[in-house]
């Protein structure tokens, strides 16, 4: 698609909350929350030339790299949330985008997200293929307090869950879709740390991509502040995540 006469480097975008999108308490899961948060930055690069059906024509896709997410609250059922978008930097295959999230104009959640450009055929990262220069960069405007860091995947960590990559949890780009991730391992977090809404904010990095069939061993590892997931295949590191909890 050509680049929409609408198109502005910020994007702000609203979403409202419906119940397919709550836990029990309500408020939304943390897993729609990045959803609500990729929906919008695919809004934003639809608008300017560079969605997956732009890069499609040369076999090409965004894929999420790493992401963190600092949650001052959650929003409820029927809240209209805004969520504001725009680009930290963008150079040759990589790209890293703030995104924050509103409730009645006060900010309840900052988001740093890291891109790569990802051949659909070759499934390797390559130099994107579109014109992007239109996007006007911020790199000074961050979203977040803190930026990404390496999360370090305790040796002594237990093996907690064995998994298979079903047909339900594959994206449109044929492989586990990364929010599917998360939602494998906060499967497996106390409920009430989850419904008392007790993570100050999380971190992931996506490592090697999985596919249809593939069996995966999940990990986990605690420390009195956080608690780390790794999901290996075959031994070797395929994401991580790191969940912060509240003091």
């Amino acid at each position: 698609m050509p680049i929409s006469p609408n198109f502005t480097s910020v994007l702000s975008k609203d979403w409202e909350i419906n119940f397919t999108q709550c836990t029990p308490t309500g408020y939304l899961k943390y897993t729609d929350l990045c959803n609500l948060l990729q929906l919008t930055a695919a809004a934003h690069s639809e608008v300017g030339g560079i969605s997956f059906t732009d890069m499609q024509e040369f076999d090409q896709a965004w894929v999420l790299s790493r992401m963190r997410v600092e949650v001052t609250a959650l929003p409820k059922w029927q809240d209209v949330i805004t969520v504001k978008t725009w680009i930290n930097s963008l150079e040759n295959s990589r790209s890293v985008r703030a995104l924050e999230m509103y409730v009645n104009g006060k900010k309840i959640v900052g988001s740093e997200t890291f891109w790569a450009v990802f051949n659909t055929k070759a499934r390797r990262p390559e130099a994107l293929a579109l014109p992007y220069s239109h996007f006007e960069l911020f790199p000074e405007n961050k979203a977040t307090i803190e930026g990404f860091s390496k999360i370090n995947v305790n040796p002594e960590k237990e093996s907690i869950f064995e998994k298979t990559v079903y047909l339900s949890d594959l994206d449109i780009v044929n492989h586990a879709n990364n929010v599917k991730y998360l939602e494998w391992c906060l499967d497996h977090v106390a409920p009430t740390m989850i419904l008392n809404q007790k993570i100050a904010s999380f971190e992931m990095n996506f490592m090697k991509e999985l596919s249809l069939n593939d069996n995966v061993v999940i990990h986990e590892s605690e420390t009195e502040t956080n608690t780390t997931f790794s999901i290996t295949k075959e031994d070797k590191t395929c994401f991580a995540l790191q969940l912060n909890w509240q003091e």
